[in-house]
């Protein structure tokens, strides 16, 4: 596929190599905010630079919209390019309100183009291999799930987008916490319950929360809660699920996070605990892995993702709870 960025920062720089990589892919041309591209940008790319997203979605020598944005642009940006015929990979969380999500499928679904929202942690090859035990029946029917996750935020982090409300979908729980909240519905199904408290417990030249902590129930009874901050100060990711017939935990996602590991175990009421431990090293390939799955989604002409449509709701009804004090159920998406 002949491919744009809209975005040129973090994401951008994460995403755009796996598009250079491909034999199959061409990386046409990046868009920014300003005249010229951030210097080395181009040079490490050796694509097209520009500065107007309304004349890049509609290029007739591009295919597909990779949307690494703010999210306060993520629903215009997006239905522009799908009602220019473009497929869309959009960076989560896939917006700030559900009327802004419900908008941008409804013209996935009239332009017939695939939109995907981007949670590359469900492409780390720990919870791959995670979930082809749990579809094989490893661990019976969910019982339970927690996750923690947690970064070191940065001096500058009151500077930055993701602490201006005008722009940002919300706070650690929006940024960080959906990736949870999308594993969550990927093992435990939908969640119909949630109960959450927010805090700012250090970036306090901020509006928006650094620290979260949740607790959710699925349609079938299970329970999950989740910790996600910005103050953690070392790098950390866990997340654990446990059912009827087994367990299993993935920790880390490389890099500063530490090795990738997935660990195993199986009930057994009469024989000691044994874990089976599984390490993945090298480099981050959940980006790879999420392209291949984008691409297959439009090969075969699937309908579009709502998980990201979801897990807005999912959010939004967080916030709702943290403001309320009380547990909120969460509204389900009609199709």
């Amino acid at each position: 596929m002949r491919v744009s960025f809209i975005g040129a920062g973090l994401q951008t720089r994460r995403r755009a190599p796996v598009i250079i990589q491909s034999p199959d892919d061409e990386l046409v041309e990046i868009v920014g905010t300003q005249p010229t591209p951030p210097k080395g940008l181009i040079d490490q790319f050796h694509c097209g630079w520009s500065n107007d997203w309304k004349v890049a979605v509609r290029r007739n020598d591009v295919d597909a919209i990779v949307v690494c944005t703010p999210p306060n642009l993520h629903a215009e940006i997006t239905t522009a390019a799908l009602e220019a015929g473009k497929h869309v990979l959009c960076e989560k969380p896939l917006c700030r309100t559900v009327q802004e999500a419900e908008v941008m499928v409804a013209a996935a679904h009239r332009a017939n183009r695939i939109l995907k929202c981007g949670f590359n942690h469900r492409h780390h090859p720990a919870f791959i291999e995670a979930r082809k035990r749990f579809d094989r029946g490893d661990f019976g029917r969910p019982i339970a799930a927690r996750c923690r996750y947690g970064i070191c935020g940065r001096a500058s982090h009151d500077n930055e987008w993701r602490a201006d409300p005008k722009r940002a979908a919300g706070g650690q729980f929006a940024e960080l916490g959906t990736h949870a909240v999308d594993l969550f519905r990927w093992f435990l199904g939908d969640l119909v319950e949630v109960s959450c408290m927010t805090s700012i417990g250090y970036f306090r030249n901020q509006a928006l929360e650094d620290n979260s902590m949740a607790l959710f129930r699925s349609a079938d009874g299970a329970i999950a809660t989740l910790h996600s901050s910005w103050t953690h100060w070392k790098n950390l990711f866990s997340f654990e699920f446990m059912g009827e017939d087994g367990y299993f935990e993935v920790e880390g996602l490389g890099g500063s996070y530490g090795t990738e590991r997935l660990i195993v175990g199986k009930r057994d009421f009469n024989a000691p605990f044994q874990d089976h431990i599984i390490e993945y090293r090298g480099g981050d390939t959940s980006w790879q892995s999420e392209w291949k799955e984008f691409k297959q989604a439009i090969a075969e002409n699937r309908a579009p993702d709502i998980d990201g449509l979801e897990t807005v709701r999912i959010t939004l009804a967080a916030y709702q709870a943290e403001k309320s004090k009380s547990v909120v159920q969460i509204p389900k998406f009609k199709s």
